[in-house]
């Protein structure tokens, strides 16, 4: 994930992240079964995966902790 799409990510409603999120997850599972399978090359694909999901966990959550402030 680029850095454009690091501050995008900031703007996006709590329904378009929870999409997204929901769109990275089966990317990282069809990731992983690649992996199994022996046809991935790049595996480091993984871990920016899951990172950049969790990445839009932690702005949801800021989100509720701003809300309940």
């Amino acid at each position: 994930m680029k850095i454009k799409e690091k501050k995008e990510l900031h703007h996006k409603t709590a329904v378009e992240l929870k999409a997204l999120i929901s769109q990275a997850k089966d990317e990282l599972a069809i990731l992983k079964m690649s992996k199994k399978r022996g046809k991935i090359k790049n595996t480091s694909a993984l871990l920016h995966k899951r990172k950049d999901i969790a990445r839009m966990y932690s702005i949801l959550r800021e989100r509720q902790l701003d809300e309940n402030a």
